[in-house]
């Protein structure tokens, strides 16, 4: 414990570069799924290939490799070496960032896709019997179905990103599992280093599982409350 407290002001600032590297990696590969998916779903074969392209080489090489490949391989591109890209790429908070949005938003795509294509279809023809068109199919049937298919992966993905974010550990930012390193190298107690690290990461698990489990219910709450709304008169 007193290690834990002589090291406090270190681990709050790790434990907020680890926060932000999980949620701006999760909020930036959400916005790139979103789009994949559709294409996956939507799009003309070519496009469909090439989001097929995208998130195999995304889902089938390792992280830890992908990292590396931003943040010391692409520093040797001359279009990215010489002109202000390499503001960005430079900086190792921003290298770690891209590498997990690009990571989970192959992933994300395809829960997404999965979601979408698991909407039952006599709902989606019911829809466009009433003369609903494609924008309007998506906004009313397949994305509030597809959303409650979704949450329960997507959850598991929240978890193991914030668990990958160990890897910048990698490119010399100080996160939880960089600064137990360094406390280790420094006190040689390397035990009690990784166990408050360890007990660090449970935590923020515990606290994310709550989350989810909390905007499910509340979706499947709604969800409910909206079935009971449209169904005719006496049938409940």
């Amino acid at each position: 414990m007193d290690l834990l407290i002589d090291n406090l002001p270190q681990y709050g600032r790790a434990l907020l570069t680890t926060l932000s590297l999980m949620i701006l990696g999760l909020v930036g590969g959400f916005f790139l799924a979103a789009p994949i998916a559709l294409i996956s779903v939507e799009a003309p074969r070519p496009f469909k290939l090439g989001a097929l392209i995208y998130t195999t080489f995304f889902r089938g090489t390792p992280l830890l490799v992908q990292v590396f490949m931003i943040y010391y391989g692409l520093g040797q591109v001359w279009v990215i070496r010489h002109t202000f890209l390499w503001a960005a790429f430079k900086e190792p908070f921003f290298c770690a960032i891209l590498a997990l949005a690009l990571n989970t938003s192959a992933y994300t795509a395809n829960i997404i896709k999965g979601a979408i294509q698991s909407v039952p279809k006599g709902e989606i023809e019911a829809g466009a019997a009433f003369g609903l068109n494609r924008a309007k199919l998506y906004r009313y049937i397949i994305l509030p179905y597809a959303l409650r298919l979704f949450l329960p992966a997507y959850g598991s993905e929240v978890i193991i990103i914030m668990k990958a974010t160990s890897l910048a550990a990698t490119i010399t930012l100080l996160d939880l599992t960089s600064l137990a390193k360094l406390i280790m190298s420094r006190t040689f107690r390397p035990f009690e280093s990784f166990i408050i690290t360890a007990s660090i990461y449970i935590a923020i698990t515990f606290v994310l599982t709550r989350i989810l489990k909390l905007i499910e219910r509340t979706i499947s709450h709604e969800d409910k409350i909206d079935r009971l709304n449209r169904a005719p008169e006496g049938q409940f």
